[in-house]
């Protein structure tokens, strides 16, 4: 197995990103996955390394990547030491990042030999989840698209007839506790107003009605983050979608971080096993 970490892509004018490959080396062309981070998270969190391992000892080319502004950096790509640059992220700077590793990924001659470029799936994890949905739509390259946790509404997220939002948008910048960290991590209002000119495009229902990418949906039945709900709703708006609920899960399947154990908690090895029955079963 092949494991390459920390390779960056440059982009001009642009931040760069930092990702991960897994791989066997086998002059064999591989189903591709990309995973996307959700809020507050990064490629190396928890037993996302555990993941990579077993999709490619499935036979997957696995590629995890940092968003751009997810307060990471390329020298140091766990936690959140660039504070400035999460404060001046949105969802379509991840949307952005997203279009480039899957052009990356599309066109390399480094791993030609290794990766079927007309099979490439996007799993994401809750707010990673609504960015794969709307990539997907967008992106004719993408196969399946698969939620884990995943949500199914940004807009109601912002809460905009709350008073934490009128003073945000009075002061211009509001912050939210990390409470792994204990960091103060900034929002700038300009994230909310980016959502609001983009609003259409940002509509997780308007993507998954219009999907042409095979979907699955996981689900815990105890996510206190992302309820279930979000689940069923996605699954309402695309009747060919499949939705599996895991009994008794939590947000991120029973893992944290760190996560120091050698074998995948048994919730998320469920979404794992789930997740390659539903590709694999499309490949046949």
């Amino acid at each position: 197995m092949i494991q390459e970490n920390n390779l960056v892509l440059t982009r001009e004018n642009n931040k760069p990103i930092a990702y991960d490959v897994c791989y066997s080396l086998n002059q064999t062309k591989k189903p591709v996955i990309i995973f996307c981070h959700g809020y507050k998270g990064f490629k190396d969190w928890g037993a996302w390394h555990l993941v990579a391992e077993k999709f490619s000892k499935e036979g997957f080319f696995f590629l995890k990547f940092n968003f751009s502004h997810n307060g990471g950096t390329i020298d140091q790509p766990i936690d959140f030491p660039d504070l400035e640059a999460f404060g001046k992220n949105n969802f379509t700077k991840e949307l952005d990042d997203l279009e480039g590793i899957i052009s990356l990924i599309a066109s390399s001659e480094k791993y030609k030999n290794e990766i079927d470029i007309a099979n490439i799936s996007l799993i994401g994890h809750s707010r990673g989840g609504g960015i794969v949905l709307i990539k997907s739509e967008e992106n004719s390259l993408v196969k399946n698209v698969i939620t884990w946790a995943g949500v199914s509404d940004f807009k109601a997220r912002f809460q905009e007839n709350s008073e934490n939002f009128k003073q945000w948008k009075k002061t211009g910048i509001t912050y939210i506790e990390n409470g792994r960290t204990h960091q103060q991590m900034p929002h700038e209002f300009q994230f909310y107003t980016n959502f609001k000119e983009n609003e259409k495009r940002l509509t997780i229902k308007r993507a998954v009605k219009n999907l042409k990418a095979r979907q699955l949906i996981i689900h815990s039945s105890e996510d206190p983050t992302v309820t279930l709900t979000e689940a069923q709703l996605l699954h309402k708006w695309n009747p060919r979608s499949k939705l599996i609920t895991i009994d008794q899960a939590n947000h991120v399947f029973g893992a944290s971080h760190p996560w120091n154990n050698k074998i995948l908690p048994n919730n998320l090895l469920t979404a794992v096993s789930k997740t390659i029955d539903f590709i694999k079963k499309d490949s046949l």
